[in-house]
């Protein structure tokens, strides 16, 4: 399994707009895409930053996901966070919720 994180500072007063964005519109979009598995969000207590984890069935269909949707996604975003997203790609190691054992390669 593999995971994209995504980390964002969201503009003033947008957290429940950042919220419904992903919900109504952005999850239909990875819900369609080939290979998505789940996605995680996380809105810090104040409000002004959020980060993603999206994890994928293998490395291929992340990147796939990168260059034909993830654009998509941006647009949807753009009037709700400030400056560039900060992006990691990881291999999953363990997962309690997906059943994932350790692989113990780094």
């Amino acid at each position: 399994m593999f995971a994209r994180r995504v980390s964002v500072h969201l503009k003033p007063n947008t957290a429940v707009m950042f919220t419904e964005k992903m919900e109504n519109e952005v999850l239909p979009l990875l819900r369609k895409h080939p290979g998505f598995q789940d996605e995680i969000t996380f809105l810090s207590q104040d409000g002004t930053k959020a980060f993603g984890i999206s994890l994928w069935d293998r490395k291929e269909s992340a990147e796939a996901y990168i260059s034909d949707t993830y654009p998509a996604v941006q647009k949807i975003l753009a009037s709700v966070i400030e400056g560039s997203p900060s992006v990691g790609s990881y291999n999953v190691s363990s997962s309690t919720f997906h059943k994932i054992a350790s692989t113990g390669t780094v």
